[in-house]
């Protein structure tokens, strides 16, 4: 193991002589402009751009598109009748020889008013993650690094735009050259898993030729170190309706006699996965690809954060004895939620009549959605249960003793780039440069991006490029991002665009 950590970071982590000079540079242009960079950004999140709102998508594509133009690139929009626009740029640079394309989405997750400390629309800044009184940052002698940005989208990917159109700024005043030809595409309708976007790729290959894909999504290593990934989770998820009583009856006169769904849910949930995570289908690991050395190198590499984080989410224990990013690498099972009868007030001495389990699987490299909803059907009926697809109807229900309907929505699968080619080797010393210190690296993130389409098309490696701090509440209420993040995106986008050789 020293071996193989000695190796990859004299292969990934050098810091060039040199990395002093552009970060110097892009930071001093960054304190003279730092209130236009959080202007542009606010005026990004004040348009409303989720899948409700078609127009305000069309909108925030029209003033992208109008970004990239005023700054030299040719852009285009391409899409399908009734589909959120992608926005493409190109700038050629003369005597450049490799071609870095950069891919961000403009969308942001639906949301619900009442749960936010504020609009969601109307970007408010905030001195911490869980402060309320609002802040005129435009009327305060200084602006804290620590202070928070808080609005849908603003972290997840707005952030990310705002920080490649403000380096991009940096390198012109600074009269530094890019040392790659630079591809833009801003997608629209990420958050709904990109339903459209392969079929855009493929009929726009030539366009979208490169060397490299760099995506300006997901958060930064909770360590709060500037992070490369090299590829992400896919995903299917299901929903599980677990059928008792045709209507509600009363615990007293039937309880211990009449089936409860609430119970049989408890217990099908228990079936397929245990307190550690683990899941209990035979044969479900069989198609995981393993880590190879330089991952599990990696891995091993990584600042330790699981205690602190324990602290931070007051929770005392953890799934699995592997560590948090390792414990990435293996699929996962998740209850995003359970529903049956009612709690509190509206609660009620009832056996209910059914229960609705929401699931997520999380895949990995070697997984396929459509295997995994094969494999839990499978095991689900060798337990007993008779599974529909439909709500069932009275026969079905009598005739069987477990009844449950299953809701599946397939999402896509999991990929890993190689973390020693030489384009992550070119990835990672320019994120050196920005940072002025070794980066991060992690062989997949958590969550899903739509990664395994730029692979499977363009055949070029894929890297992650996050910039969002770890805390940001995406897709949740109160999403939020810290100001250091923006900034250290900034001189990261820089040097991806200036720095880049190999």
């Amino acid at each position: 193991m020293r071996t193989l950590l000695a190796a990859l970071a004299a292969l990934l982590w050098t810091v060039p002589a040199f990395a002093g000079s552009l970060k110097q540079d892009v930071d001093g242009w960054r304190l003279k402009n730092q209130a236009t960079i959080i202007t542009r950004l606010e005026e990004l999140v004040r348009m409303p751009s989720v899948a409700a709102n078609p127009k305000d998508l069309a909108d925030t594509a029209a003033f992208l598109q109008a970004q990239l133009k005023a700054r030299g690139f040719d852009t285009a929009q391409w899409g399908e009748a009734g589909a959120p626009p992608l926005v493409f740029g190109a700038l050629r640079v003369p005597g450049a020889r490799r071609t870095v394309v950069f891919y961000a989405h403009y969308d942001g997750q639906p949301v619900i008013p009442a749960q936010w400390r504020s609009d969601p629309f109307q970007p408010v800044m905030r001195a911490s993650a869980v402060a309320t009184d609002a802040i005129d940052w435009r009327a305060a002698p200084s602006i804290d690094p620590e202070w928070r940005l808080f609005g849908r989208a603003v972290a997840d990917d707005k952030s990310s735009i705002a920080a490649f159109l403000s380096a991009f700024d940096a390198l012109k005043a600074l009269g530094r050259k890019p040392s790659v030809n630079i591809k833009v595409l801003w997608e629209g309708e990420e958050e709904r898993g990109s339903p459209h976007l392969a079929a855009q790729l493929k009929a726009h290959q030539k366009e979208l030729a490169g060397d490299l894909w760099l995506i300006g999504d997901a958060p930064v290593h909770q360590s709060r170190t500037p992070t490369l990934f090299f590829g992400a989770r896919g995903g299917a998820g299901v929903e599980m309706t677990v059928y008792g009583p045709v209507r509600a009856l009363h615990d007293g006169h039937y309880g211990n006699w009449v089936p409860n769904p609430a119970a049989m849910a408890a217990n099908l949930i228990a079936s397929l996965r245990d307190d550690d995570g683990n899941i209990l289908i035979p044969g479900f690991y069989d198609d995981v690809t393993p880590p190879t050395p330089a991952e599990r190198a990696a891995i091993a590499s990584l600042p330790p954060v699981e205690d602190a984080l324990k602290k931070e989410f007051e929770i005392g224990r953890s799934e699995g004895h592997e560590g948090l990013t390792a414990s990435t690498m293996r699929p996962a099972m998740n209850i995003r939620g359970i529903r049956s009868g009612h709690v509190g007030p509206g609660g009620a001495g009832a056996i209910p009549v059914d229960a609705v389990v929401d699931v997520t699987f999380r895949l990995v490299p070697g997984q396929t959605a459509q295997h995994v909803r094969d494999e839990v059907e499978a095991f689900l009926t060798s337990k007993g249960w008779t599974i529909v697809h439909d709500d069932p109807d009275a026969a079905t229900r009598t005739d069987h003793a477990r009844v449950v309907r299953l809701d599946w929505h397939l999402g896509y699968p999991a990929r890993r780039s190689d973390m020693t080619s030489p384009a992550a080797r070119a990835a990672s010393a320019a994120e050196a440069v920005a940072a002025g210190r070794p980066p991060v690296l992690l062989p997949m993130m958590g969550g899903g991006v739509p990664i395994y389409m730029f692979q499977d098309i363009f055949h070029v490696p894929v890297i992650g490029l996050p910039i969002a701090n770890h805390d940001d509440d995406q897709h949740a209420p109160n999403e939020n991002l810290r100001l250091q993040n923006l900034w250290d995106g900034v001189d990261v986008y820089a040097a991806m665009m200036s720095e880049m050789t190999w």
